[in-house]
């Protein structure tokens, strides 16, 4: 076994509104520990790109590709990516394209999206981006359990408008083999039981894990952003998925 295989680059990716930033305690543990832990912003979430709000999946995914690309990966040097809540609409993609260069994927709160899944296809065309909603209303989509009044802060100072044609862009994927790609589940705000439950039942937001072929869930129970609340714990199971050997 290569030294790439048993410590693979690992690339970080954040959710809706958030960019490389979001990761940085995480981060900060990973390196500690030895590991080569990239996080990156995806296209339409940097503050100062001045064609955000345009920017689609097919360039989110293309920037994962190019960031993969950097870390050298391929069939022989397989990296690990850990997506985060709405990076699986740009990650399934990549997977879908290259899962022979993904030594593992882990999803943080979230997972592999179906093919013609669209975030949101009630958005009117005219919505060119949707801000970071009022706290309140975000509690009833996702668990803030966990964040502090400070954590909110930065979150509300630092989240950008997530661009309208990624949320109303169908996500195309043909290729099966992106579900052989090894797979953890760090389950935060919904148990893995439940998760999993729901997956047999064929619910639509979960029914893909239920056909992954080699599938880890780990429980990290907390709300929906573990990479604040529980940064360390996080970057520990993030490390040892990365040190898999399967």
């Amino acid at each position: 076994m290569t030294t790439e295989t048993r410590n693979p680059t690992i690339i970080l990716i954040a959710g809706h509104w958030l960019g490389a930033w979001a990761w940085e305690e995480v981060q900060e543990v990973l390196t500690a520990g030895g590991q080569n832990a990239i996080a990156m912003t995806l296209p339409g979430l940097d503050p100062d790109d001045p064609e955000r709000s345009s920017r689609t999946l097919d360039d989110q995914a293309a920037a994962i590709e190019e960031a993969m690309a950097r870390a050298g990966a391929s069939a022989e040097r397989p990296v690990l990516l850990v997506g985060h809540s709405g990076a699986n609409a740009p990650l399934s993609i990549v997977l879908d394209r290259h899962p022979e260069r993904v030594r593992r994927i882990v999803w943080v709160d979230s997972g592999p999206v179906a093919p013609g899944s669209v975030f949101a296809q009630e958005l009117p065309d005219t919505v060119e981006e949707l801000p970071l909603p009022p706290f309140e209303v975000l509690g009833e989509q996702a668990s803030l359990e966990g964040l502090t009044a400070e954590m909110l802060e930065r979150f509300r100072a630092r989240a950008v408008p997530e661009p309208g044609p990624v949320l109303r862009q169908p996500v195309e994927l043909t290729n099966d083999a992106r579900r052989r790609v090894p797979t953890t589940l760090v389950c935060c705000s919904i148990p893995s039981a439940q998760l999993l439950e729901l997956a047999r039942a064929g619910h639509p937001m979960f029914a893909e894990v239920d056909a992954l072929d080699d599938l880890e869930v780990i429980d990290l129970p907390t709300g929906h952003w573990p990479m604040w609340s529980r940064p360390e714990d996080l970057a520990k199971a993030i490390g040892s998925a990365a040190s898999r050997a399967d």
